[in-house]
């Protein structure tokens, strides 16, 4: 009863046959859009020099991680919306799931970063520029790199060196831990437990520290006595905010919820927050609450 080798089809959306055409529109226009965004802001950071500051280094390498994140996912699901097949090879299946959680895990490490530059930013300004230098913002973007890269090569070795079952239907657009673990004919324990250990690691601790960035933040806010100098201050980071709800949302309810049968097709909808709607409005919610981004795109 056991298959090796053999791929796996991504049920996805099959289940709405009729609608094939019209998702295939729709997350074609997503996907321009994602490209489209993120390449534009990515770009004015290079070229224009009033934005090669820390955070908009970490925004152009945000955006950067957006264009990849969402064409591991994006361009597969639009060849089975058109072609109405979502079979996917072995080998297709683990680099899919290999680039997801690898970009996933640099991210959440990535807004832990961009917290801790406004942190500087509001509670030391006087230091900013002597503590957020150019070298420490790359060591900490090389850094999550070189941290996730071995780790995430090991959890996707572990995976697919599970005995799989007859059945390959996936319940998911794309390759993921749980659903692959779902299909496993063997004790998932230990692959549960690195899972959940990764979670903790690369998701839960950098949001943690993203919370206490926030918490000081908010509490220097307060202290400001003018109304229009708290509501400057907190312009800074709203967009920031604003990308870590819609990102950590969603994720955070898909991940560590118990999954079952009837949750499956409510986990879907929600990872197409965190996979394709965050890396879509993220270029908008920058461009519009940044007036430096703003001016940048007007010249």
């Amino acid at each position: 009863n056991h298959t090796v080798g053999s791929g796996f089809v991504l049920l996805g959306f099959s289940d709405h046959s009729s609608l094939q055409s019209l998702c295939f529109t729709v997350f074609l226009v997503i996907y321009l859009m994602v490209l489209t965004g993120n390449s534009l802001i990515a770009l004015i950071t290079v070229v224009d020099s009033s934005l090669h500051s820390p955070m908009h280094f970490f925004l152009r390498n945000l955006s950067f991680l957006e264009i990849c994140y969402t064409s591991v996912t994006l361009p597969k699901m639009l060849v089975g919306f058109l072609m109405e097949d979502g079979r996917i090879s072995f080998l297709g299946c683990a680099a899919q799931l290999y680039f997801l959680v690898l970009l996933g895990s640099i991210e959440c490490l990535l807004l832990a970063a961009m917290a801790y530059d406004r942190y500087i930013a509001i509670c030391d300004p006087l230091h900013y520029t002597l503590i957020m230098s150019r070298g420490l913002c790359i060591r900490l973007v090389v850094g999550s790199w070189m941290v996730v890269v071995p780790v995430q090569v090991g959890q996707t070795y572990q995976v697919f060196t599970l005995p799989f079952c007859e059945s390959r239907g996936l319940h998911h657009f794309f390759c993921d831990v749980p659903p692959l673990l779902e299909l496993a004919c063997a004790d998932t324990f230990w692959n549960q437990v690195m899972l959940y250990t990764i979670i903790l690691v690369f998701a839960i601790l950098p949001f943690s520290l993203i919370v206490i960035s926030y918490i000081k933040i908010i509490g220097v806010i307060l202290k400001i006595p003018s109304v229009l100098g708290r509501h400057k201050a907190f312009s800074t980071c709203s967009s920031h905010l604003g990308v870590v709800t819609l990102f950590y949302g969603s994720a955070t309810v898909v991940y560590l919820k118990r999954r079952s049968r009837d949750s499956a097709d409510t986990d879907k909808y929600l990872a197409l927050f965190y996979t394709i709607v965050t890396p879509m409005f993220n270029p908008v919610i920058y461009s519009l609450r940044n007036k430096e981004v703003r001016s940048a795109l007007k010249r």
